[in-house]
């Protein structure tokens, strides 16, 4: 672990995340953090590297990666920062995404009196499902020229089908899909009619793209994980998931589920699904809806998911988001009171994207500091000054690069409003857009 110690310190303290089976201190976020004052501490989550092998026959370095790194790294930097600076902190905040999102959820969860606030980006909870449905798509596609193996160079197409399909249920026609989730995509028009070509898919390739868009089931027909939303088939997934090749989660089943280095995974069954969540190491799924502790002691969640996230499926974060209403027997306005939950649409995983997704998430993704456009400063005002953020204002830059200037803004609604194009006008008009 490290932690970064500014001169110029604010009285907060801050930890990062990780992502994805990593094994690696997030220096990126840390110097964020220490830029702004915060004293800011990360691990390595309990291995080095980015892959499991850590985890064969090794419990202790699941649990670390579980929890406990994280959680541990907390009640240490929380000591150093009084040493040094001879006084305790006035706030403690979390920042993190992907796995990170997860762990922001875990201290909510299991440690809620480690944070103040908790800024936690497209979670990766649900985790045993979400590593079984990650694992899904090999044997799914099958390996490159396979006859259920969709090429590389069709998505472009699908994504355009989807678009025309689809991209005008928000009023605008912008490439941006503010409500995935209100968008119930027929690739029919993509089968070949006479000899296969380039431009289309034969049968047991539509087959595959139906089931890429359709959630995945258990052997008795119940949810193991939500579809991959339309909108992200430019964004990451084609390049993630639909490469013929293992992607990293499979690390998961290999050495800690199985502890077997020689798992094929092309060999995923349905019954691997229900292994993994029965033995939900060290409770890694993540997924406890009574966020009660963390409520009645003040702290405060900012949950965000990009809507054209090609890892993890942005369905799932509305899921749980229920999932704690139901639980806790709250109403959106009443959950409003600490846990807001904010679509950020056209963003891929993280950050990216067609949208406007400079949120402030990441140094990397920041436009402004001032807390309706930046995430990190809207959950420091509503810690320390009760107001809390009703949109998040993002902002794109063109090609997604600040270099080659700006390009629009636009305000995403948190859930469950969905944002749609009032107009008339242009959409790039951030007056123009309104949550319903």
């Amino acid at each position: 672990m490290e932690i970064w110690l500014p001169e110029d310190w604010s009285g907060r303290f801050l930890s990062t995340g990780n992502g994805g089976l990593g094994g690696c201190i997030q220096y990126e976020d840390i110097e964020y953090a220490a830029s702004l004052g915060f004293a800011a501490v990360g691990t390595n989550n309990g291995h080095d590297g980015m892959s499991g092998r850590s985890f064969l026959n090794n419990p202790e370095v699941i649990e670390d990666f579980a929890y406990r790194a994280l959680h541990t790294g907390v009640v240490l930097g929380k000591r150093i920062s009084k040493i040094f600076y001879g006084k305790p902190h006035t706030k403690s905040y979390y920042l993190g995404c992907s796995t990170g999102g997860r762990q922001g959820f875990k201290e909510v969860q299991s440690f809620p009196e480690d944070f103040d606030g908790v800024v936690a980006g497209a979670p990766a909870f649900s985790f045993n499902n979400l590593t079984a449905w990650s694992c899904n798509f090999l044997p799914l596609t099958g390996p490159v020229g396979a006859d259920t193996f969709i090429p590389f160079e069709m998505w472009p197409t699908i994504h355009q089908d989807i678009l025309d399909q689809c991209d005008t249920l928000d009023g605008a026609k912008d490439g941006i899909l503010e409500s995935p989730d209100l968008c119930d995509y027929n690739p029919d028009g993509h089968l070949c009619h006479n000899a296969p070509t380039n431009s289309c898919l034969t049968a047991p390739q539509i087959q595959t793209l139906r089931s890429i868009y359709s959630p995945l089931l258990s052997i008795d027909g119940s949810l193991v994980y939500p579809r991959l939303q339309p909108g992200a088939e430019l964004t990451g997934a084609p390049q993630t998931y639909f490469t013929g090749q293992p992607f990293m989660a499979i690390d998961w089943f290999r050495y800690a589920i199985f502890n077997d280095p020689t798992w094929d995974p092309f060999s995923l069954t349905p019954e691997d699904y229900v292994i993994s969540s029965n033995k939900n190491l060290f409770n890694i799924e993540t997924w406890d809806g009574d966020l009660s502790a963390f409520k009645d002691r003040g702290g405060k969640v900012l949950h965000y998911h990009g809507l054209a996230d090609g890892v993890i499926s942005s369905d799932n974060s509305p899921r749980y988001y229920e999932h704690v209403s139901q639980t806790m027997g709250l109403s959106p306005p009443e959950l409003d009171e600490f846990y807001r939950f904010f679509r950020i649409s056209g963003m891929a995983h993280c950050g990216g994207g067609p949208g406007a997704t400079f949120i402030g998430n990441t140094a990397h993704n920041t436009a402004s500091l001032e807390p309706d456009e930046n995430v990190l400063s809207a959950m420091v005002r509503w810690v320390e000054e009760g107001i809390a953020p009703n949109t998040i204002q993002g902002t794109a830059y063109i090609n997604g690069t600040k270099n080659a200037g700006f390009d629009f803004k636009r305000r995403h609604c948190r859930w469950p409003y969905h944002n749609m194009f009032k107009g008339p006008g242009n959409w790039k008009d951030e007056n123009n857009w309104e949550c319903l």
